[in-house]
């Protein structure tokens, strides 16, 4: 089962590449031809980031679309959410 995107429902896709011959009409020649067909997947860009699902951290997969449009909420860094102490003047 193909890794999906958790905001976009990205997930890979199949489809063909077609292998061409010949010369276009318009450069002179009497146009290209399809000589073969092979099949291809086209994955999308995910990346396994830490996020914030109600209010709980997750690691959850997510397209870079999502990510650079600002759909995801990543967690803060551990060092963020600790508070140091106060300290104590004498």
């Amino acid at each position: 089962m193909p890794h999906e995107c958790v905001y976009t429902g990205r997930r890979t896709k199949i489809g063909r590449q077609c292998t061409y011959r010949g010369k276009a009409k318009y450069l002179g020649g009497v146009g290209i031809k399809i000589t073969g067909r092979s099949a291809r997947k086209f994955k999308p860009n995910l990346q396994k980031v830490r996020v914030v699902i109600d209010g709980k951290p997750a690691r959850v997969w997510a397209s870079a679309k999502a990510i650079r449009s600002g759909l995801v909420t990543k967690r803060l860094k551990r060092s963020q959410t600790y508070k140091a102490p106060a300290k104590v003047e004498a």
